[in-house]
C-alpha cells in the first residue's frame, strides 16, 4: 500500500483537545490530541485528506489544534466552543496514561454534508448535548458510508453508567466496523470473556468486530471468520495515540479494499481472512509505531509501509 488504492470524502467527528501530559520524570508537555482528532490526523497521514467535524475555541489552544491538523492535510470543520477543551494525562512509568478531562462538546447535525465514510467515538458519541448530533448522523449515514466506532470509555467522565452502556451498545448496533480495547470491553460487560462479546456485538449488526489487547495483539470477528493478530514489540515510550493509530488504519485499508460508500457493507462481507489478516497486521504495525514515539505521532504511508 504505498499511494492511496481509493479516494472516497472521509468525515471524522468528535473531540480536539489539547493533551497536558505529565510525564513519570516530572517533565510537562502540552500537545494537540483527542481520540477522533487523532484518527483524523492518522488518516491525513496516510493520504485520505479527511474532514474533521469538532469543536474548538478561538483561543491559542484552538489555533495550536487547527495548525497541528492542516499540517497532515486534516480539513477542520469547527462549531465553535466557549473554550477548547483539555486533556491532563498523567503518564507512569510503563507509558500508560490515565486522564482527567476538562471538556466543551457541542455540534449540530443539521448542515453537516455527507461522506463515504464516517468515524465516530470516544467521548463525542456518549457525552451530551453533542452525542445526539453524532447518533443522528449515524442515521443519515447508514446504507450510505461505510461507517467506523470507537468507544474508547472513559470512565472517569461517566456519571450515568448505564445510560452510557445503552448508547455505546446501541451505536454498535448501528455501524459497520467497531474497534474495542480489551478495558472498553472489561468496562461494558464485566467479567465476560473478550471473545464471547465480540460475537454478540457481531450478531447484533456490526459486520467486522475488532479487540484490541495491548501487547498481546488484537482478535477480529465476523461472520465468516475469527482471527488473532500477534503484537509487534518494540521499546514502548507511551502509549498515547495507539489505538486511534489502528483505527485510522484499519479504515485506511478497508479504503484501499474499496470498502466505502453504498457497496461498504456489501464489500466487508466479501473480504477473506487472509485479506483481513493482512490489514490488521498492518494496523497492528502501525500502532507499534505511535507507541514507540513520544504523544500521539503516527506513521505516514512512506514509512508504516516500509516497515517490516
Amino acid at each position: 500500500m504505498t499511494a492511496p488504492a481509493s479516494k472516497s470524502n472521509v468525515l471524522v467527528v468528535g473531540e480536539a483537545l489539547v493533551d497536558i501530559v505529565h510525564r513519570a520524570d516530572g517533565s510537562i508537555d502540552e500537545s494537540p490530541g483527542g481520540s477522533p482528532a487523532n484518527v483524523a490526523l492518522a488518516l491525513g497521514r496516510l493520504g485520505r485528506s479527511p474532514r474533521l467535524l469538532t469543536s474548538i475555541g478561538d483561543d491559542p489552544h484552538g489555533q495550536a489544534v487547527r495548525e497541528w491538523l492542516a499540517a497532515s492535510d486534516v480539513r477542520v470543520q469547527n462549531q465553535p466552543a466557549a473554550r477548547t477543551s483539555t486533556a491532563l494525562a498523567r503518564l507512569d512509568g510503563e507509558g500508560a496514561a490515565t486522564y482527567e478531562f476538562d471538556l466543551a462538546w457541542q455540534i449540530q447535525a443539521d448542515g453537516v454534508d455527507l461522506a463515504d465514510a464516517l468515524h465516530i467515538g470516544s467521548i463525542a458519541a456518549t457525552l451530551d448535548p453533542g452525542a445526539t448530533a453524532v447518533s443522528d448522523l449515524v442515521d443519515r449515514h447508514r446504507g450510505r458510508a461505510l461507517i467506523t466506532y470507537d468507544p474508547n470509555i472513559r470512565p472517569s467522565l461517566i456519571d450515568d453508567r448505564d445510560a452510557v452502556r445503552s448508547r455505546v451498545l446501541s451505536l454498535i448496533e448501528r455501524v459497520d466496523v467497531v474497534k474495542a480495547s480489551d478495558e472498553d470491553i472489561a468496562w461494558l460487560h464485566p467479567g465476560e470473556d473478550l471473545a464471547d462479546v465480540a460475537r454478540r456485538w457481531s450478531l447484533s449488526g456490526s459486520a467486522l468486530v475488532v479487540v484490541t489487547t495491548g501487547s498481546d495483539g488484537c482478535l477480529a470477528l465476523a461472520p465468516s471468520f475469527e482471527l488473532a493478530i500477534p503484537a509487534v514489540k518494540v521499546d514502548v515510550v507511551d502509549t498515547v495515540g495507539a489505538g486511534d493509530t489502528f483505527m485510522a488504519a484499519l479504515i485506511d485499508g478497508l479504503h484501499s479494499e474499496h470498502a466505502f460508500g453504498t457497496d461498504a457493507r456489501v464489500k466487508l462481507g466479501t473480504l477473506r481472512a487472509g485479506q483481513m489478516a493482512s490489514l490488521l497486521a498492518r494496523s497492528v504495525r502501525a500502532a507499534a509505531i505511535t507507541v514507540s514515539r513520544p504523544g500521539a505521532d503516527p506513521p505516514g504511508r512512506n514509512v508504516l509501509d516500509k516497515t517490516p
